[in-house]
């Protein structure tokens, strides 16, 4: 990604947001992606170099705790609604008022969720990878949400939450970065079972230093990037967005929007994830089908970063449904 083409802006709230941007050639709407954890704009670089190749508008936020964007401390200040209005306040420099598609990936599908909900006259559509819209929770606390899926699936499936929320995990995830780094990019993606779903394993793997085989689909260069995005940076931001899931951040967070937003009626594609053994794909196509009444959903045989080792699947896919919804 061409580094002379990231611009600063400071949004409403006074949080500075670093960000990549291309304007779109006339007639041609803006593709806004939106990256998960742990990642930054450089997680799209595929989708990047395909749709700005063809004349799109391209705009890439490092989100909030990531990159050359704000790092605050405070959990509160990373509630989805306000980091879905920080985005629109970067749209708005840029003087983008519509005809806008916005695209998520892991914790990007859920702030597309909150602008699917809060700002839907902004876009023409919205797409999710990997994790699938979102419905606000104002219901279930962490621990009952915990039980319910546990029951559910006869297991657990987020137990890495909590030790992500633990406040000595960055330092340890800092310290033992490649252990870290490692099972997130795992080549095995079966290993995430039992090393991430668990309460306490993600832990023991870390604190273990424990390594494996990272996935084929990133080269050593683009390891190097990844590493020196996260640790020149630190990872006390992006951990912060696990506090609020199990804090009650997300929960009173969510009790601000009206029920009425909750179904989303623009068009929605949710590229699911067949090997993806936390964000499992059954689950995310039971929410498209009961929230999104215009979803188009495609399956691919691929873990989670299925925008990095499906990409040229992903990518045309993506070209397809983008010119059908913005025509």
């Amino acid at each position: 990604m061409d580094s002379s083409l990231y611009k600063k802006s400071t949004t409403s709230r006074g949080l500075a947001y670093n960000y990549y941007f291309s304007k779109p050639a006339a007639g041609k709407p803006t593709v806004l992606f939106l990256h998960g954890f742990p990642s930054t704009s450089y997680d799209w670089r595929y989708q990047v170099a395909f749709f700005q190749s063809r004349n799109y508008g391209i705009i890439v936020p490092d989100l909030l705790g990531y990159g050359g964007t704000d790092k605050p401390s405070n959990p509160a200040l990373y509630a989805m609604t306000l980091i879905a209005k920080d985005v629109i306040d970067v749209l708005d420099a840029e003087s983008i008022s519509d005809r806008v598609i916005a695209i998520g990936h892991d914790w990007g599908s859920m702030v597309a969720s909150r602008l699917a909900n809060l700002y839907t006259d902004r876009f023409i559509a919205f797409a999710f990878f990997a994790i699938s819209y979102i419905a606000p929770n104002p219901l279930l606390p962490y621990d009952t949400l915990k039980e319910h899926v546990k029951k559910a699936f006869g297991r657990e499936v987020f137990g890495y939450w909590e030790f992500f929320s633990d406040d000595d995990a960055v330092a340890l995830c800092e310290k033992n970065f490649d252990s870290f780094f490692s099972l997130l990019f795992a080549k095995d993606s079966s290993l995430w079972v039992p090393n991430m779903s668990e309460t306490g394993a993600t832990r023991a793997w870390i604190e273990g230093n424990k390594h494996t085989d990272i996935a084929s689909y990133l080269s050593e260069e683009e390891i190097k990037n990844h590493k020196h995005a996260l640790l020149s940076n630190g990872l006390a931001g992006p951990l912060t967005w696990y506090k609020v899931l199990t804090s009650t951040v997300d929960l009173e967070d969510s009790k601000t929007i009206p029920q009425e937003k909750y179904v989303v009626s623009k068009p929605t594609f949710f590229g699911a994830c067949k090997q993806d053994l936390v964000a499992m794909a059954p689950v995310g196509q039971t929410t498209m089908e009961q929230f999104c009444s215009s979803a188009v959903i495609k399956e691919y045989d691929a873990a989670h970063w299925v925008i990095l080792e499906a990409k040229d699947q992903v990518n045309s896919d993506l070209a397809a449904w983008v010119e059908q919804v913005s025509k």
